[in-house]
């Protein structure tokens, strides 16, 4: 994991449980309901969190942040382990806890709670990281007012395959907030 170029945490796991539950005892995260999430909702709650820890937003602008994710399978992971759920007649016992993360905007709103964010949150489904759809959504957001800030990106998870980047943008920020500017970042983090 790491932030504006610096890496934070670069622990080697061999399974996405292992991987987040080391990151979150790593950053000293504290949030009760983090271990009941599904996987999608910890990836993005965690990648939120350590971004937004170190944001130091004036303060009449830390509550406006809007959410705008997207990712290429929604919750897909979350969706199987609840089909399995459903399947066997013979040991039919679907759980609530699984069902609730059966939307992706879900990770939106544990986000929102644990920063108490009370501005516009979306997430979008694409085959690809969206450059353009952020890029012109966030920037939307921003000249509308409807939003101080946009924290914006891709949050993905697939059984044991997860990446997760995400881009905290204002109208006026350090680095251009472009089409070309958001893919070359994207590329870069996984080229390395």
């Amino acid at each position: 994991m790491a932030l504006n170029k610096e890496v934070l945490f670069d622990e080697m796991h061999e399974d996405f449980s292992a991987f987040i539950k080391s990151a979150y005892k790593h950053f000293d995260t504290k949030y009760s309901k983090f271990f009941k999430m599904d996987s999608l909702s910890k990836l993005a709650f965690l990648t939120a969190d350590i971004l937004l820890k170190d944001a130091n937003l004036p303060q009449d602008q830390e509550n406006n942040i809007a959410l705008v994710f997207s990712n290429r399978a929604s919750s897909l992971d979350t969706d199987r382990k609840h089909q399995e759920s459903i399947s066997d007649t013979d040991n039919y016992f679907p759980s609530p806890a699984v069902f609730v993360y059966t939307l992706p905007n879900i990770c939106l709103g544990e986000i929102s709670i644990k920063h108490s964010l009370y501005s516009e949150n979306s997430f979008f489904i694409f085959d690809t990281f969206n450059a353009k759809h952020l890029c012109s959504y966030a920037t939307a957001l921003l000249d509308s007012n409807k939003a101080s800030s946009v924290l914006c990106g891709w949050v993905d998870v697939d059984a044991e395959a997860y990446e997760a980047i995400l881009f905290l943008v204002s109208k006026k920020g350090e680095v251009t907030f472009n089409t070309n500017e958001l893919n070359r970042i994207y590329n870069d983090s996984w080229t390395h």
